[in-house]
């Protein structure tokens, strides 16, 4: 199975389609390109992108509008949607969830926040970010939040050891906190796959599951990359 993914950029400016064209050149990714809102909705029903990333504004469907459809659209709707806005508009970034977008970029774009978010959302990475070992208590679940701990942790999910499992794909809540953080790290996450003790996937971990982190704030993202490097340096 090829590992190539495939990235829809939708903006009517040809200077930020040429910038995060070349933010992509190192990564493993097939670029669509559309200038319009209705043209970047025709080419992911067609195409089924691994991720699509909209600007608010563009000629004969606004982004917002063409991520409302998509989330709409039950064939479409579990594609990730990325939208870009002007920083410091909070009324369009409001307009951004609404339509019910998985992550925003703002403006001016800068190189290692949009690769960081690419990369989150695709799990393509420059280099590999093997989990880290870490055991801490984690809250997760749906409308009630059970209480499990973590077993290893990355910047993009952690595997959860519990006996209280998910389907795969099943979306979920976490909140947990970081070591010496005065604030947690709440997120939605998705369950990657099932470590079940009658068939286990990975027989060197315990019952659990992995799971995907989904809509992780780019400085929380931080200070769980801080983190990691600090068990790094020093292991004991």
């Amino acid at each position: 199975m090829s590992s190539q993914k495939k990235v829809l950029l939708a903006d009517d400016v040809d200077f930020f389609l040429t910038l995060e064209k070349t933010f992509l050149q190192r990564q493993e990714i097939d670029i669509l390109v559309a200038k319009n809102g209705r043209q970047a909705y025709e080419m992911i029903a067609a195409h089924h992108p691994d991720l699509a990333l909209l600007d608010l504004y563009m000629p004969e469907m606004n982004g917002d509008e063409c991520c409302r459809r998509i989330k709409d659209n039950p064939e479409l709707s579990r594609i990730p949607v990325i939208m870009v806005t002007t920083a410091g508009k909070e009324e369009e970034q409001n307009r951004c969830r609404q339509a019910g977008c998985d992550e925003i970029i703002l403006k001016p774009i800068h190189r290692r926040t949009f690769v960081e978010t690419i990369r989150r959302f695709l799990q393509v990475i420059e280099r590999a970010e093997p989990r880290t070992p870490v055991k801490m208590e984690i809250r997760y679940g749906q409308q009630q939040l059970l209480t499990g701990y973590s077993v290893n942790l990355s910047t993009g999910g952690l595997f959860l050891e519990t006996n209280e499992l998910l389907p795969a794909d099943e979306a979920l809540q976490l909140k947990f906190h970081l070591p010496a953080q005065d604030h947690p790290i709440a997120c939605h996450g998705s369950v990657a796959w099932v470590n079940a003790p009658e068939a286990p996937s990975k027989p060197s971990l315990p019952t659990g599951m992995g799971i995907k982190f989904k809509d992780l704030r780019l400085d929380h993202l931080h200070q769980i990359r801080e983190f990691l490097q600090t068990l790094e340096a020093d292991p004991a």
